[in-house]
């Protein structure tokens, strides 16, 4: 038996025994509990933190469901043969048909199942985030994004304390909507940027004056989770870690122990344990065994996800994989350590990146997960990509929004960077260079002169013919999501006005995307494919449906809400398969009894 609390204890002696025992707190674990509890499970969430949502409450909340119901309801409804088709393109082969027909199937099984579940869980589908390679067969230009609207935190009510927030929170009334955050980004080139700062303004107004708590993306998404789960009175334990599986004499898993209240619980499962711990983002010993590019800790996950789920299961025989990979993100670390992704300044026009040598070696606007891909390769050939340079200049300074700064004149007081001039601090802290000549850039940047400016000579040219022909930026409508809708390639544009700009870019993620390896039923497995009983594993403590890819925004919450559910429905018909062999055996055994008294 693979526990080790009291072994004076009989195996059959625990604590607290449900049906379904769900280990983390975040989009997939919520989930997951809602469904077993759906189905007449007895179910128990427990969360290692003194607060819930995991990365989920830390994410853009977006939830990428081809076939969602709320794409239903404006009229969209993508090919689901054609969807796999383009799943199976992304993934390379690395992922089973089985588990991308299931994804494909289930998603929107999920979304209805929600909807219908909760008054809380309300989602909402506006078209125009394309998935992330539209051009190919089954991919989608207007997207597959599904999003929660905003909530008021106050409805909480003692629960918001224990909601997990940022670690660097906007100012009251400061949030935007996933498609306020496109137009916000143009502010300078279309009007709706300039309403959508008003509304902006009008938020933060209202916030002080009548304390609205508005909240939105990921945070909206685990609130309303949240509420579903009081409405069902689903318990969920807070500051409870799991610290091992308990495994039968066979090596199924029959519970998990449990550190609760300053003690451990022994607590068992009767149908199944579902772990939703999250990936291994902040545990760099063994990133780095996996990840050896990694010199720092980049990424953006949940503070507490370091595999406590992912090293449970290995100790009673689950087989890994794909742990060499994450949900790449290249970003900014400001010197507190603060990350900032490097989103739309990767897709706005006047900016190049260039890597240790001075040159350019992807399209900048490509998906964040490709571009990543792009820096770790290079690194691989001795040629420094970790960090590399996003070049830019004051006419693009003052035109887009760059790393959080507004292109507006200086506001006293404003929450955000205003201004024409660069923050002295951002110059001081060495994450932003300055030049006033190109050779000038290269040499604090520390990149060779010559080629340097070759680059930046063949880069302007490009940008004038208005295409790239090297890399071929702008060509996908995904690259020009955040670019500039006036230029003929929203992607291009000549650097033109000293001086000029170079923001260090390092390899920031979401979390890890490698883990547990998992059947298309989130049935954790063995090395020889064979099912570890009563254990499933979802989210990031799987290993990911998407495989070295990512299809569109939402492609880690949606599979991790997708999976909880088809663990939780999988279990639930598999306890009422019991329970009907129970009845069957009864009967036959009755039916003896009573046959045997009347002879």
């Amino acid at each position: 038996m693979a526990s080790g609390t009291g072994e004076t204890r009989s195996r059959d002696d625990y604590d607290k025994t449900v049906d379904v025992l769900v280990i983390g707190s975040g989009g997939g674990g919520m989930t997951a509990a809602l469904a077993a509890a759906a189905a007449g499970l007895e179910t128990l969430v427990v969360e290692k933190g003194e607060q819930y949502g995991g990365s989920t409450a830390l994410s853009g909340g977006g939830i990428w469901v081809p076939g969602a119901p709320a794409q239903r309801r404006e009229g969209y409804s993508p090919d689901p043969s054609g969807v796999e088709d383009y799943m199976r393109a992304i993934t390379g082969g690395l992922v089973s048909d089985e588990r991308i027909a299931q994804y494909v199937k289930a998603a929107p099984e999920m979304m209805g199942f929600l909807e219908k579940s909760s008054s809380w869980l309300e989602f909402v589908w506006k078209p125009g985030y394309a998935d992330y390679y539209p051009e190919l067969p089954g991919g989608s230009e207007r997207g597959s994004t599904i999003n929660v609207p905003p909530i008021d935190l106050r409805v909480l009510g003692a629960e918001e304390q224990n909601l997990l927030t940022p670690l660097a929170l906007a100012p009251k009334g400061v949030w935007l909507g996933p498609k306020d955050l496109r137009a916000f980004y143009r502010m300078r080139q279309s009007w709706d940027g300039k309403v959508v700062l008003l509304r902006l303004l009008w938020r933060m107004f209202r916030a002080h004056v009548f304390g609205d708590r508005i909240a939105a993306i990921g945070q909206s998404l685990v609130a309303r989770l949240r509420l579903a789960m009081k409405e069902h009175n689903i318990p969920l334990w807070l500051d409870s870690p799991m610290t091992e599986l308990i495994e039968g004499p066979d090596r199924t898993v029959l519970g998990a122990v449990v550190e609760h209240e300053g003690a451990p619980l022994r607590i068992r499962a009767r149908r199944a344990v579902i772990l939703a711990t999250g990936g291994f983002d902040h545990d760099m010993d063994w990133r780095r065994e996996h990840q050896p590019v990694l010199t720092d800790d980049w990424s953006f996950g949940n503070r507490l996800a370091t595999g406590d789920g992912i090293r449970a299961a290995e100790k009673v025989g689950a087989a890994t994989e794909l742990l060499d990979e994450a949900w790449w993100f290249p970003a900014i670390q400001w010197p507190d350590g603060r990350m900032q992704f490097m989103l739309n300044e990767r897709m706005m026009p006047s900016q190049f990146v260039v890597n240790g040598s001075g040159r350019r070696f992807c399209n900048e606007a490509a998906p964040y997960m490709d571009f990543s891909h792009a820096m770790i390769a290079g690194e691989e050939t001795g040629v420094a990509h970790i960090p590399c340079w996003l070049i830019t200049d004051s006419r693009s300074w003052g035109k887009y929004v760059v790393a959080g700064h507004l292109p507006l004149p200086k506001i006293p007081f404003a929450p955000v960077p205003t201004g024409r001039k660069m923050p002295k601090e951002w110059l001081q802290s060495g994450v932003v260079q300055e030049g006033s000549t190109l050779a000038e850039l290269a040499n604090k940047i520390d990149v060779p002169v010559d080629e340097f400016i070759r680059t930046a000579e063949r880069f302007n040219e490009l940008a004038r013919r208005g295409h790239d022909d090297d890399f071929n930026r702008g060509d996908s409508s995904y690259d020009n999501y955040y670019g500039d809708p006036t230029l003929p390639n929203p992607n291009l544009y000549p650097l033109v006005k000293p001086p000029y700009f170079a923001f260090r870019m390092v390899l920031g993620d979401l979390g890890t995307s490698g883990g547990l390896r998992t059947d298309e039923y989130a049935r954790v497995l063995r090395d020889d494919e064979s099912v570890v009983g009563g254990l499933y594993a979802v989210g990031n403590t799987s290993g990911a449906v998407m495989g070295r890819s990512y299809a569109g925004a939402g492609a880690t919450i949606g599979p991790a809400m997708t999976f909880g559910y088809v663990a939780a429905r999988h279990i639930a018909a598999d306890a009422a398969m019991a329970e009907c062999a129970t009845q069957q055996h009864d009967s036959v055994a009755s039916s003896q009894t009573s046959h045997s008294h009347r002879r």
